[in-house]
């Protein structure tokens, strides 16, 4: 087919554009197409032509066949040289000359390209052949000299072979020519089906890519000759490279799922070769997308509840003329609440953020919307744990409510950095709520974790203690509110599951878990921020306000969804030919099956049915001086062992791994 031929030939011309699935190779993998010398004289000299030349040779051609194959007409008639001496002044052949030009010119025949000179081309040269013999018969049958019948029907057939035959042998001249340059690239077909042997009919064509060879999982077509090409097993790949010097691989199973053809594509890289899929004809014409299937998880379908939609408009005025900061502003909390903190109408927000790119990119997301509603916009780049800029920032933009989102969070990363994760989440945090009372500040919020609550991790104990020398602070103040926001996981953010999931998918498997049987309490980006502004807005002091997030959501059916969610089906022992398995890993140091949202027993209402009160004990004044000073000299020191056995003597329930109990 025609349309089939040209549209891969485009997808090859285009391959890095045009195909969604195309492979991403590897530094190490990525072979060069440099050309070692310049191209051959003559090819050159073709290249140089214009469209206008490429025609006119074409029809030159076309012409040049009329007298070629008269000539032929006559050598087999028996009265030869009788005919040739009667043919004279040449008239005759001089207007089939010209009759030869108009019809070519007519048909098309010098528009057509040599590369897609198929099957449509020969029907209009035989077209041609046909009307140049019947205008040659009527012209000898007016002016003669009386030719045969029988040599005008030579004359067609000869024409036709000739014109055919020219441009077959013009095309077979320019790729050979293609074939002497350095430059070309021998490609491995993967697939000898009908989409494969489409392929390669039209790379045949194609001026810069040679295929070489097949490879198919059918045992049938192992060995045989598909196209010219020989067919291999794919066990047999790195043989079929070493000897046809291929440099890529061309997927030519549009029908395989994309997951599979990942798998293939990983093995295949392997050897060093560059690896593209191409799409199918669905996708070509646009009936489906050319990008992966991936697709984004709708949250409330994972959360398992209905989500939490508490307008703020009514509590409004808790921020509404305000001067707010948020510390940890570029983050996937901070950023969002900063979002919504915008439409309390503030008179000033301030960005305050350790990233410089994370701070960059929310304060261009900011700037706008803060120009358009008249609100005062900073952005700071600075630590909690610097006391000289916080205190700074707090007094010269006279900060009335502090929204701390600020932490590092990443159960394995603060696992294997203790002391930097618990001088960031408790000194700084200390920090920050010291210079706010000091500063005046009216309301002091602090974004906690469920893995504060009986913790088995690092991030967890300091987070704990971060809540414990908050509610020591809010025991001594008389004009600062301190009040913290405890909840579970957050969809879509930096880290959390789902990302990494959709990042799986996209690789094609496998989806990874620590345990079959880890649950996690989830809630949405939105949920969560939201959440933070009404407690602030309830907060009277010291309180610990919890989300009642529902039940909690088995990882195991979190990652099913993510598969079935993407178009692809889970691969395990019911369905060995599904797409994507579901591997275990093993729990990772600090991570606990189930999380908790609770100390204690006692909960209390609040305006919203959703946001409980938490009345949880902490520390007396004593206990809680004794271990700031404990952690401050272990941080300074740099003592990673003191650090920790800090957080496991004060934070209740805190069971630091294994390994860490030795070192204490």
């Amino acid at each position: 087919m025609n349309y089939g031929k040209l549209s891969w030939i485009g997808v090859l011309e285009h391959s890095d554009l045009v195909c969604g699935q195309a492979f991403q190779d590897t530094k190490a993998t990525r072979r060069s197409f440099v050309p070692q010398e310049a191209p051959p004289k003559m090819l050159r000299l073709i290249e140089s032509f214009g469209p206008f030349q490429k025609r006119a040779i074409l029809l030159a051609l076309d012409m040049a066949c009329v007298p070629m194959a008269y000539l032929v007409a006559i050598l087999v008639q028996p009265e030869r040289f009788a005919i040739l001496g009667e043919i004279s002044p040449y008239l005759p052949l001089m207007m089939m000359i010209g009759a030869a030009a108009v019809t070519s010119a007519g048909l098309g025949l010098h528009r057509m390209r040599l590369t897609a000179y198929d099957l449509s081309g020969i029907k209009k040269t035989a077209t041609a052949s046909l009307i140049l013999g019947t205008f040659g018969w009527l012209f000898n049958f007016l002016i003669g000299p009386p030719l045969t019948v029988g040599l005008h029907i030579v004359f067609v057939l000869a024409y036709f072979m000739l014109a055919s035959g020219l441009r077959i042998l013009a095309l077979q001249l320019v790729l050979e020519l293609h074939r002497m340059r350095n430059d070309r690239r021998r490609v491995l077909i993967y697939g000898a089906g009908t989409t494969g042997i489409q392929l390669v009919n039209a790379l045949k064509a194609h001026k810069s890519i040679e295929p070489a060879a097949f490879v198919d999982d059918n045992s049938a077509m192992q060995g045989m000759t598909v196209s010219g090409l020989r067919v291999y097993a794919p066990a047999h790949i790195r043989d079929a490279v070493a000897r046809h010097k291929i440099d890529r691989v061309l997927l030519a199973i549009p029908s395989l799922s994309f997951p599979k053809q990942m798998q293939i594509a990983h093995r295949l890289e392997k050897l060093g070769l560059e690896v593209q899929a191409l799409p199918s004809f669905a996708q070509l014409i646009g009936e489906e997308p050319l990008l992966d299937k991936l697709r984004p998880l709708t949250p409330n379908t994972l959360l398992g509840r209905h989500a939490l939609d508490q307008d703020l408009s009514n509590r409004a005025e808790t921020y509404a003329g305000k001067s707010v900061m948020v510390t940890g502003a570029g983050g996937s909390i901070g950023s969002e609440l900063c979002r919504q903190v915008m439409t309390c109408s503030p008179a000033r927000l301030v960005l305050f953020e350790l990233s410089e790119l994370a701070l960059y990119t929310i304060e261009q997301e900011l700037h706008p919307l803060g120009q358009d509603n008249g609100i005062e916009l900073i952005a700071v780049l600075g630590s909690a744990t610097d006391p000289r800029i916080v205190r700074r920032v707090l007094r010269e933009n006279e900060i009335n409510v502090v929204l701390h989102a600020a932490a590092y969070k990443h159960v394995p990363l603060v696992e294997a950095n203790p002391l930097v994760g618990l001088a960031n989440n408790v000194l700084g945090t200390a920090t920050l709520a010291r210079e706010a009372k000091e500063a005046g500040v009216q309301r002091f919020i602090l974004v906690s974790s469920d893995k504060a609550v009986r913790p088995t991790n690092v991030m967890g104990a300091s987070k704990r203690l971060a809540e414990m020398a908050l509610q020591d602070i809010a025991s001594r103040s008389l004009s600062t509110v301190f009040a913290m926001v405890r909840f579970g996981n957050v969809l879509g953010s930096s880290g959390s599951v789902v990302p990494l999931f959709q990042d799986q998918i996209a690789r094609g498997g496998p989806v990874t878990l620590t345990h079959p049987d880890v649950t996690r309490y989830f809630m949405t980006v939105q949920e969560a921020s939201r959440l933070v502004l009404l407690a602030g807005s309830y907060a009277r002091g010291g309180e610990v306000f919890v989300l009642d997030m529902g039940a909690p959501v088995a990882i195991r059916t979190l990652a099913r969804q993510a598969i079935e969610a993407s178009g692809y089906s889970v691969r395990d022992a019911a369905n060995p030919d599904g797409d994507i398995e579901i591997s275990i890993i093993g729990l990772r140091d600090g991570e606990k099956l189930h999380e908790e949202l609770l100390i204690g027993e006692g909960l209390l209402t609040t305006p919203h049915p959703k946001i409980l009160c938490a009345q949880e004990k902490g520390l007396s004044e004593i206990e809680m001086a004794s271990a700031m000073r404990a952690l401050r000299t272990a941080v300074a020191s740099g003592d990673t062992e003191a650090a920790v056995a800090v957080a496991r003597r004060w934070v209740e329930g805190y069971t630091p791994p294994m390994h860490q109990k030795q070192l204490l």
